[in-house]
């Protein structure tokens, strides 16, 4: 355990690093929430219907998917992906540790550390003054702290998933393209999920991908109460653990038909 705990923690730390990036990177997210806010404010006063989400809870929960970007596992570890490619992968392979759960350690880091740097500026700059709320009740809180602990297992497996599917696809980029449109979209970074046409409302609730966005900041908005939040945890956990596991399976057929060319 301490081996893999010191990996999340280098590769954390150095991630952290990236700050002039972060720093950029907000301004393009504040540039784009306000793009957003606008368009379902239009939306809400032109429509006539009642909606499953009042427009502050929507307006909230856009400015949550700003902050929380890097919580979509939307692209692949760019670091892996060149060592699957140039053949440095065997001294992965021939560390006395278990390989995915290194690699899990790694993808914990990648989508936490990114996350930290760019949501608390964005926190101190939505809740003042762009409309963003704060949790109605503490129980709101707690439940949105715990759920966004199970979005990051969830979200860590399935970037697991992406990179070890690197020893079939090699460059990544396919698997990464893939997981930009469909995970963004079935997590609800496009578009808040109540918002989504009844009749998809059922197959977004089986889904595991809500769990990495719709269900924490709903539970932040109060749009879920926090008495739900157990169940929805748990379902949060048992997709993780249905990724792992098949990343595991996936893993073991990967190394054995591995071949790399060179001395």
């Amino acid at each position: 355990m301490k081996a893999y705990l010191a990996i999340l923690s280098a590769r954390f730390r150095m991630l952290l690093q990236y700050r002039a990036a972060a720093l950029a990177g907000l301004g393009t997210q504040l540039f784009w929430g306000l793009i957003r806010v606008m368009v379902f404010e239009a939306f809400y006063r032109s429509a006539d219907a009642p909606q499953p989400m009042s427009l502050q809870d929507t307006v909230t929960y856009l400015w949550l998917t700003q902050a929380m970007l890097h919580l979509i596992p939307f692209r692949v570890d760019a670091e892996l992906a060149a060592m699957v490619r140039d053949g440095t992968v065997v001294y992965e392979l021939a560390r006395p540790m278990d390989l995915y759960w290194a690699w899990y350690a790694r993808a914990i880091a990648m989508r936490t550390a990114p996350t930290i740097l760019r949501a608390l500026p964005m926190f101190a700059i939505a809740l003042p003054f762009l409309g963003m709320r704060l949790p109605p009740t503490g129980w709101s809180f707690a439940a949105f702290v715990v759920s966004i602990g199970g979005a990051v297992l969830l979200t860590s497996a399935v970037t697991s998933l992406a990179n070890i599917s690197l020893f079939w696809t090699l460059s990544g980029q396919g698997v990464s393209n893939l997981l930009q449109v469909v995970v963004m979209f079935l997590a609800g970074m496009y578009v808040p999920l109540p918002l989504l046409p009844d009749w998809a409302q059922g197959v977004l609730t089986v889904l595991p991908f809500r769990g990495i966005m719709d269900v924490p900041f709903r539970l932040w908005s109060g749009d879920i109460p926090p008495a739900e939040a157990p169940l929805l945890v748990v379902q949060q956990l048992a997709w993780s653990a249905a990724f792992i596991l098949l990343g595991r399976w996936m893993l073991g057929r990967g190394t054995r038909r591995l071949v790399l060319q060179g001395g």
